[in-house]
């Protein structure tokens, strides 16, 4: 089933998170084994944009122009809607990195595990966690993989890395502890939809309200709506709610899509969390480990952040570098989650806004300058470790 039962890192989830963490401690010469209950380049809850912060790491990694060619529409623009008031942002040239892009999870996820199976790392879908090995102590020291048939098997590992979403299991069989949790949530319902002739993102804005459109893949852009949790749950839901705030809010959008159909999604909304980030023989990545609203579109580029600063842990190996780890998380991620969770409340007035979108804008700054400083990592050029190595001085940790 697997080609061995001993490796030095098992992610849990191979997704953007555990797929670019797995792709990373491969191409540091560890020996990777990710797992994801999912099939391969299947589709995730998602509206996948990305911000400078996840390009950059993709242009870092090599990864980008893959993207790219799969067909992702380069954006160069984001125009703020605020009520009736227009305010466009051009996407200069920083780091290398002159576009954003938002490419479909099918897209990503599956370029991500590709990357990283040819750097080395074992990759098995349809295969899920079903409990932790603890050795002396309580270290986690591995877990028991469960396939589509039930079959278990044993898997020793000196690092499990859960990176497994919103619920993961690791986070609960590790017992990982919330230390933030944020007060608001909204309810997003998304669709994708041809011939709407936009370039750029667009982002709408009326109180109560908010309307983002983003081109992706193969001529389409994803339309979401986004309203107060508490709201949806109440009945601002499904298709024909869908359709009214998008009249409400953007109303020649609105008549472009008008009589087409197509499926919509939805995400009812959670408040977000902090989880402690890793213990003794695991760790969490993505939203596993931090999860915001939604609101912001956030998400995936900081999912990309933290596997970079968790495999730069895992490749040193010592209890120094995963306090680090954790440092780094909260240290970037605490101003946006702030930010994020004061514009899921709803409780603004456009002016209050901007005011929260500049500071959205602060904390992404810093995201954007935090790695260039630490240097390349794009095919472990200078953290390269042995494999060997990490098993002896997690064995001390």
């Amino acid at each position: 089933m697997f080609d061995r039962v001993t490796y030095d890192a098992l992610v849990v989830g191979a997704r953007c998170a555990g797929a670019a963490a797995a792709m990373l401690m491969a191409r540091s010469g560890l020996r990777v084994l990710a797992i994801d209950r999912g099939d391969y380049g299947t589709d995730a809850l998602s509206t996948h944009a990305l911000m400078r912060a996840g390009v950059l790491q993709l242009h870092r990694w090599g990864v980008l122009p893959k993207v790219l060619a799969a067909g992702t529409p380069s954006v160069r623009t984001a125009t703020f809607h605020y009520g009736d008031d227009l305010v466009e942002v051009t996407v200069g040239a920083s780091h290398g990195v002159d576009a954003l892009c938002a490419p479909r999870r099918s897209v990503l996820d599956r370029l991500l595990v590709d990357e990283a199976s040819e750097a080395g790392a074992e990759v098995r879908h349809g295969h899920a966690v079903a409990g932790l090995i603890r050795g002396p102590g309580g270290r986690v020291r591995g877990a028991t993989i469960r396939d589509r048939a039930g079959r278990l098997v044993e898997i020793q590992a000196s690092l499990v890395v859960g990176a497994d979403g919103i619920g993961s299991t690791v986070a609960q069989l590790a017992g990982a502890a919330v230390r933030r949790l944020g007060h608001h949530a909204s309810a997003v319902t998304y669709g994708y939809w041809s011939g709407l002739g936009m370039s750029g993102y667009h982002w709408y804005y009326r109180e109560g309200l908010n309307v983002g459109v983003i081109p992706t893949n193969a001529g389409q852009h994803c339309v979401f709506v986004a309203v107060p949790s508490a709201r949806f749950r109440n009945g601002l839901r499904g298709a024909a709610a869908y359709h009214r705030v998008l009249t409400e809010i953007a109303p020649d959008l609105a008549a472009k899509i008008s009589g087409a159909t197509g499926a919509l999604r939805a995400f009812a909304g959670r408040p977000g969390f902090l989880r402690q980030p890793c213990g003794p023989g695991w760790a969490l990545v993505g939203d596993a480990g931090y999860f915001k609203d939604p609101v912001t579109a956030h998400g995936i580029s900081d999912a990309l952040r933290d596997a970079e600063l968790l495999a730069r842990a895992v490749v040193r190996g010592t209890d120094q570098a995963f306090a680090e780890y954790a440092a780094a998380r909260d240290d970037l991620s605490l101003p946006l989650f702030e930010a994020t969770d004061a514009i899921a409340s709803f409780e603004w007035d456009l002016e209050t806004l901007k005011q929260h979108h500049q500071a959205v804008n602060r904390a992404m700054k810093r995201e954007v300058e935090h790695f260039p400083a630490l240097g390349a990592a794009s095919r472990g050029a200078d953290t390269r470790l042995p494999s060997a190595n990490l098993h002896r001085e997690m064995e001390t940790v």
